[in-house]
């Protein structure tokens, strides 16, 4: 018998929903979320033959890449986005830049269907490279939600072992 897939409510037996998440930045959780891409990573195989062996190849790990993640939030008052943004880089240039706070850590909370934590992902030393502030603008398009996003280079991404399965009623 193969192992239980939520070893504390072993009742059920449905994976979590991805409808349901939270992504906390400056320990606040952002408004009005819509979206978050993948947390992805790739190590890259390298190939190599020893030299008394030429007929087989091997492949070791090498390098390991983390892909980009894109935050999607409805266009709001919150500026979240926009001021992380310009921690960064902005229109009064180098001195404007914060070198010491446009760096941070990315909280990644995946929530059961009674908003519980139940997965929780730590981002390292994230920083804004794309900043998209108003989508397009269609007046003919009266049922179009504006959407604000941000691309977010990383440095690799943990999940967060203190959070353990909370207990469903």
């Amino acid at each position: 018998m193969a192992a239980p897939l939520f070893p504390v409510n072993t009742h059920r037996h449905d994976p979590y929903r991805t409808f349901k998440f939270q992504v906390v930045i400056d320990g606040q959780v952002v408004a009005g979320l819509k979206k978050m891409s993948a947390l992805k990573k790739k190590t890259e195989p390298v190939k190599w033959r020893a030299s008394n062996d030429p007929s087989h190849e091997r492949i070791m790990p090498g390098g390991t890449s983390y892909e980009p993640v894109t935050l999607e939030q409805g266009l709001t008052h919150d500026p979240v986005f926009e001021t992380w943004a310009n921690l960064v880089n902005n229109i009064e240039g180098d001195g404007g830049m914060s070198l010491k706070n446009f760096r941070k850590d990315v909280i990644i909370n995946v929530l059961n269907l009674q908003g519980q934590v139940a997965i929780a992902y730590k981002l390292y030393r994230a920083w804004v490279s794309d900043y998209q502030a108003v989508p397009d603008l269609d007046a003919g398009s009266m049922n179009t939600v504006g959407i604000q996003t941000v691309t977010l280079q990383h440095e690799g991404w943990q999940r967060d072992t203190s959070v353990s399965e909370p207990t469903e009623s």
